[in-house]
């Protein structure tokens, strides 16, 4: 007999029912429908766009980008023409799809991060969520890493309920606090976390020994970096059971992406695979649907803290008597 496949696609973020659990990745995939010819945007679960603030930033001095043996650096520095202009100039581009949209936000202040948020308020029902990016590295003296402290992240998160949508918190993998930070975030009213963002990394230029990267240092991604996220959504999901989380960090693979939901995330996000393959979120998507299938999963929530419940299972078996 043939395996059963996955009868129940969808998955929960917060209270938003999404279709599937795979996502674009904020930075990844432009701010609006630039992805649209590689593939549906509507078929994804989400569409994420690139972080906005409310106002327009130039980002970081050429180079941008620097490949590494096994990901890639990156200092744009969140380059962007700000939430006015996107929402007139992109976003109808996107209400022409069917695709469920994510608003990424950043700001250099709380102030900020609320100025982003009001522009929000009343906007298009096809934006689902607003996901605010407390921990980008790639600011001018590490001032974006707000993910690093719970109380102010705490008070960015209080700050952008004007926007009037569900709220998802971006954190850092670069703290070792990422627990406390999560319990903050989730008391200040973020439905769902998104975790994690990319490490700092630097690289040098031995000929020169000046940064390769025109801002100095910037965010390391790509697959290297897929057990440090794992482990982060693994640990926040221990602490935090009932929380949302978009697991998202070096998923290249249906593989990956099974990985990462078994450690705890409801859904998954795809980002520097992009840049390699613009169709990788589809593929990782059809990936995705043939290890269910092949293991007769029927449903994603059978997936999604997989790896909790075998460990309370083995804790609770009774141990065997000796001799």
């Amino acid at each position: 007999m043939a395996p059963a496949g996955i009868r129940d696609r969808t998955v929960r973020v917060g209270s938003l029912t999404l279709a599937n659990p795979v996502m674009t990745a904020s930075g990844t995939a432009g701010h609006g429908s630039e992805l649209q010819s590689f593939g549906d945007l509507g078929g994804l679960g989400a569409h994420v766009v690139k972080s906005l603030a409310s106002f327009a930033w130039q980002g970081n001095p050429a180079p941008r980008v620097h490949p590494t043996s096994a990901g890639m650096l990156n200092a744009v520095g969140l380059q962007g023409p700000g939430l006015a202009a996107w929402l007139r100039d992109d976003l109808p581009r996107l209400d022409r799809t069917d695709a469920k949209v994510v608003v990424s936000i950043w700001g250099r202040t709380v102030q900020e991060f609320a100025d982003a948020a009001a522009l929000l308020a009343g906007s298009s029902e096809q934006i689902v969520a607003v996901e605010v990016n407390l921990s980008c590295p790639n600011l001018e003296g590490r001032a974006g890493i707000f993910a690093h402290d719970a109380v102010l992240s705490a008070s960015v998160i209080e700050s952008t309920e004007v926007c009037g949508k569900p709220r998802w918190a971006k954190l850092s993998p670069n703290t070792d606090r990422i627990v406390e930070v999560a319990e903050a975030v989730t008391e200040a009213g973020a439905e769902s976390l998104t975790i994690a963002n990319t490490l700092l990394g630097l690289a040098i230029d031995t000929e020169t020994a000046q940064p390769l990267l025109g801002g100095g240092g910037g965010g390391y991604s790509g697959r290297a970096v897929h057990p440090v996220a794992v482990r982060a959504v693994h640990d926040v999901r221990v602490a935090l059971p009932d929380v949302s989380i978009v697991g998202v960090g070096g998923i290249s693979s249906g593989t990956e992406a099974v990985e990462m939901m078994m450690a705890g995330a409801n859904a998954i996000q795809v980002g520097t695979a992009t840049f390699a393959n613009p169709r990788a979120p589809w593929i990782i998507l059809g990936q995705l649907e043939e290890w269910a299938m092949m293991h007769e999963v029927e449903r994603w929530s059978d997936v999604t803290s997989s790896v909790q419940r075998s460990s309370a299972q083995r804790s609770s078996a009774p141990k065997p008597g000796r001799r």
